[in-house]
């Protein structure tokens, strides 16, 4: 039997781990997804999300820390089209005005972000006023994280994994 770079054989298996990982969970009160707190059990990563100030076009904002205290800046925004909420994750990227082949540069990891419940049922990523999720999914965020610049001696060392957990709400 072979298993992918996430160690299930199968997306079944993958549901039955999620869907028994978040009943597990400890439950929390009503908090707005702009202020929600998410850990990752593997590598001790947290997400700590930011409300956007208005912006037209990020849904989200939110701040990944790695181990050694290194921090990657994270942006939602929905596509056209089909509606998708599509994350990037960016490093070191630089600041004012930047040509779309320097963000290339800078961004470690885009893909969906999804959610998923207390039962498992997996949804989008809601846009910030809507309650918090009880779990975050970065599809393929381990693996892309490991190629980044930001891992290796210079960087963190502690490669999360796909799935964080709800663990709090900022005040």
């Amino acid at each position: 039997m072979t298993t992918g770079s996430s160690g299930f054989r199968s997306g079944a298996d993958f549901a039955v781990f999620c869907s028994a990982t978040l009943t597990a969970s400890p439950s929390h009160a009503a908090c707005p997804l702009e202020l929600a707190v998410y850990g990752d059990a593997e590598s001790e990563a947290g997400i700590d999300f930011r409300p956007t100030m208005d912006s037209a076009t990020v849904t989200n904002s939110f701040k990944m820390v790695l181990d050694k205290g290194l921090v990657l800046d994270g942006i939602v925004m929905w596509t056209d089209g089909v509606a998708r909420p599509h994350g990037s994750l960016m490093y070191k990227c630089p600041t004012g005005d930047v040509t779309g082949d320097e963000l290339a540069a800078c961004t470690v990891w885009e893909g969906v972000v999804y959610s998923a419940d207390d039962k498992g049922n997996i949804a989008l990523l809601p846009a910030e006023g809507a309650e918090a999720p009880k779990s975050l999914i970065f599809p393929d965020l381990g693996a892309s994280l490991q190629m980044s610049a930001a891992y290796g001696p210079d960087g963190f060392s502690k490669v999360p994994w796909d799935v964080f957990l709800l663990k709090g709400c900022q005040e």
